[in-house]
Formats: structure tokens, sequence, C-alpha cells
């Protein structure tokens, strides 16, 4: 296996869907525990899908936004970003986009690093 092999995952080492387990928020308890922000999921289909996000970074909220939906070309996404970068940096926040289907939002406190874990 060469070199360009192990960069591109081209090995027979490489994961299947088999090697993941989904899991059941419902299974944890989460009674008891305070937590002053939480990691929150979200779908943008429209710019109405938007406030909500704003509202939670806004809170102190982590945002992972599911994006598929739209181009990264998008005229429509252009603007959900531009807003989206504009609350970021209002609250001391961070944003990024993650390949073409995610963009995560951060409050003040939380950087996002650009370098990804692993290999």
């Amino acid at each position: 296996m060469g070199l360009m092999s192990k960069i591109l995952g081209e090995s027979g080492s490489s994961r299947n869907t088999e090697d993941y387990v989904e899991l059941n928020a419902n299974e944890f308890d989460m009674s008891g525990t305070e937590t002053e922000r939480q990691v929150r999921i979200a779908r943008i289909s429209d710019k109405q899908d938007v406030i909500e996000i704003k509202d939670a970074v806004y809170d102190g909220d982590v945002v992972i936004a599911d994006i598929t939906r739209h181009s990264t070309q998008d005229r429509t996404m252009e603007h959900i970003s531009d807003e989206l970068k504009q609350v970021a940096n209002e609250v001391g926040g961070d944003i990024v986009q993650k390949d073409d289907d995610q963009l995560i939002i951060t409050p003040a406190g939380v950087g996002i690093a650009r370098e990804r874990l692993g290999r």
C-alpha cells in the first residue's frame, strides 16, 4: 500500500458503515445534569431556520447545522452564511463550514480548530 492510498483512504482498512453504532439520546439519563452550554443540531432548509440558530448562539449554545439542501454556491446559502458570520462575530464566537454539508457556529469562549484530529 502506497502513501497516496493511505492519504486517499483506498486501503483495505477503510471504515464502513458497519463500523459505527447509532446511539439513541433517549437512553442516556440527563436528569440532575446542569450544563451551561449545549450542542444543538439544526437543518437549514430556508432563511426562516436561521432565526432559531441565531437565538441558540446568542444563548451560548454551539450549533451544528446541516446545509445539504443548499449548494455552497447558492445565493440563499451565501445570505445565510453572511448572517451567521455576523452573529458569530457579534458574540465573539466562531464559524466554519465543514465540507459541503455542515456549518458549525459557536458562542463566545468556544473556538473551532481548523485542523482535523487523527490521520
